[in-house]
């Protein structure tokens, strides 16, 4: 028996609504390791906003990868990892593409409100292009 997903369910499984996990590596000490929104959709990039110079935005810029972790918190558990080059991180998001993040996480009102108040000059989009993808499905 294999709790291994198919391709179909992991991207479908990494375009539902969870709290991501990013992780990437640091010199001489353990990767950074947060939660952050992201956004997906199956055969895309995924997409991280976040602020630019952060430690986020630094360490993933000298990295040039990442990894996004996300997962179920009750039974049956599931969860997908998925490791990628970043294809891009200089550009800021447009305020729709901040507004499709939040508004993952939020009630519509509330992610206006969020993204009006957040959304500017210090604002970046990450993409990575998914290429390794680690799954278990404990329900199969």
């Amino acid at each position: 028996m294999s709790f291994v997903m198919t391709s179909a369910e992991r991207e479908s499984f990494l375009s539902g609504i969870h709290v991501g996990v990013l992780a990437v590596e640091r010199d001489g000490r353990a990767p950074l390791a947060v939660p952050i929104w992201y956004d997906y959709e199956p055969g895309g990039d995924v997409l991280l906003w976040m602020h630019r110079d952060s430690i986020k935005d630094q360490l993933i810029s000298k990295a040039g990868r990442l990894t996004l972790v996300a997962q179920t918190e009750q039974a049956p558990y599931k969860y997908v990892s998925v490791e990628g080059p970043v294809v891009s991180n200089g550009e800021a998001p447009t305020r729709q593409q901040a507004l499709a993040i939040t508004r993952r996480y939020l009630p519509d009102d509330e992610a206006v409100a969020y993204v009006d108040g957040s959304l500017g000059e210090v604002s970046i989009l990450v993409r990575m292009r998914p290429e390794k993808w680690l799954s278990n499905d404990q329900s199969k």
